[in-house]
């Protein structure tokens, strides 16, 4: 049995229920999972040693990601290059099939680039959209963005545009990774 923690950073719950849906994919096949918000992670500590396979996603927001999560693997950018370690992406530039490549993803390019940590495995994920939960200033910047990349511009929208049975399979493609550890 192989114990994976997936450590995220959510802003709006979406990355945390992909998170979720991760981890019930690994106890589904009788491995032990955890999942621990970042900033939790970083004021409680981690206990690296009791883990087969780390697991880091973060969600894009306004074309970045928080600056925790790059503080986060700065930080700990040790532990995370001597472990089974991949990162996922949520994103909702990747409901279009070819954003979920490295290659055509600015996104994850931009993690890659900035971040202390360099991820040997990546998983990019669509995310959602969910105007009426945001915030009005939040809602109008995604619109006018929405609106440049051709996406959904109702302020009534809510559309997930996540593939739950491919996120599902990345949970099993964790567990093969702490076969290569």
């Amino acid at each position: 049995m192989k114990s994976i923690l997936i450590l995220y950073y959510s802003r709006g719950g979406h990355t945390a229920r992909i998170s979720r849906h991760i981890m019930q994919a690994i106890n589904a096949q009788q491995h032990h999972c955890e999942m621990m918000d970042i900033t939790e992670a970083s004021k409680e500590g981690i206990e690296w040693d009791k883990w087969d396979a780390v697991v880091v996603g973060a969600c894009v927001l306004y074309g970045t990601y928080d600056k925790s999560v790059f503080a986060f693997c700065e930080q700990h950018q040790q532990q995370l290059t001597e472990k089974a370690v991949s990162f996922f992406s949520v994103n909702v530039v990747a409901r279009k099939p070819e954003k979920r490549l490295l290659e055509n993803n600015k996104y994850m390019q931009k993690f890659i680039r900035l971040s202390a940590w360099k991820p040997q495995d990546i998983k990019i994920i669509a995310g959602k959209v969910d105007y009426p939960s945001w915030g009005w200033l939040d809602s109008l910047m995604i619109r006018l963005i929405m609106k440049i990349t051709d996406g959904p511009t109702d302020p009534t929208a809510v559309i997930d545009y996540t593939d739950w049975d491919d996120v599902a399979a990345y949970g099993e493609h964790i567990i093969r990774l702490t076969d290569k550890a």
